[in-house]
């Protein structure tokens, strides 16, 4: 089992301290580094959070910066962690741009691209940015079949049902071949089918290791159903910022959870520095 971090940068995060993220996380062997997008928070909204009893975003609304920006100065600043997105909200995105994003990271990086994907919960930052709230999942599906095309087809074009490009010439093409995974999130039954119909593997966000073990049974048993192998999926698992033990990442492991991401988060070098050394410490031995 591999080890990820997950790092928020916003507006109180200077370009140094980002400097300071990348290189711990690299320095402490984790595999990869996440980001999460949101292009606009409010202080009011109606939309429930998920990932809370009280279905309010921790933290308050703070300002993120957008995600392929700060995946591109880290890139420049690393060798050789992975890079994800955690989670592009596809949806609320022109989607040949977002292929754009994605493809130049994963161009400029060598390769390092885990696109990780979602279809969005704030319907409030939708109807601001003047796209339909319903049908998103659908619109996802149809948005990530015409990145697929334009990453890997010489002249792609599409005619979907929410976007369509003629024929036409796209490039840089992504270093990953055929293109870089495609993690859905989400924990619905859909969010299952997404990811096993349409990507390489689910992110399950605010995971305890007993909590863990329904939803991979579930994306086995469909795997199965579609004739895919289990090794063409990869799982990936946040408890968030739910405590998580030893035994508790060797649970993961032993339910066949592919990586974890951890949070990496702090105001200052030093406890960047600290929260680093606890995590490697923590994750010593699990692999």
């Amino acid at each position: 089992m591999k080890h990820g971090v997950v790092c928020a940068f916003h507006a109180g995060t200077p370009p140094e301290l980002i400097e300071v993220h990348a290189r711990v996380a690299e320095e402490r062997g984790f595999h990869s580094l996440w980001v999460p997008e949101h292009v606009l928070v409010f202080h009011e909204y109606s939309s429930r959070y998920p990932y809370a009893a009280d279905g309010r975003m921790p933290g308050g609304p703070v300002g993120l910066l957008d995600p392929f920006d700060a995946l591109t100065f880290i890139a420049a600043l690393t060798r050789r962690i992975r890079l994800g997105t955690g989670i592009c909200l596809v949806p609320q995105r022109n989607p040949v741009y977002t292929a754009k994003h994605v493809a130049d990271l994963d161009f400029l990086s060598g390769g390092r691209v885990d696109f990780g994907v979602g279809i969005g919960w704030l319907r409030e930052e939708f109807e601001a940015l003047g796209v339909p709230f319903e049908q998103r999942a659908a619109r996802t599906r149809d948005y990530v079949e015409l990145m697929k095309k334009l990453w890997t087809e010489e002249t792609p074009s599409h005619d979907g049902e929410f976007h369509s490009v003629p024929e036409c010439v796209f490039g840089p093409k992504p270093v990953q071949k055929p293109h870089p995974p495609v993690i859905f999130g989400g924990d619905s039954k859909a969010a299952f089918e997404r990811s096993v119909d349409v990507g390489q593997g689910w992110y399950g966000y605010d995971l305890q290791p007993d909590q863990a073990a329904e939803p991979l049974a579930e994306l086995e048993r469909l795997l199965a159903e579609r004739g895919r192998s289990r090794d063409s999926f990869q799982v990936f698992v946040s408890p968030a910022f739910k405590r998580v033990d030893r035994s508790g990442l060797e649970r993961y492991r032993d339910l066949g959870v592919d990586q974890v991401i951890l949070p990496l988060l702090a105001g200052d070098a030093d406890g960047v520095e600290r929260r680093g050394d606890q995590l490697a410490e923590l994750v010593k031995g699990t692999e």
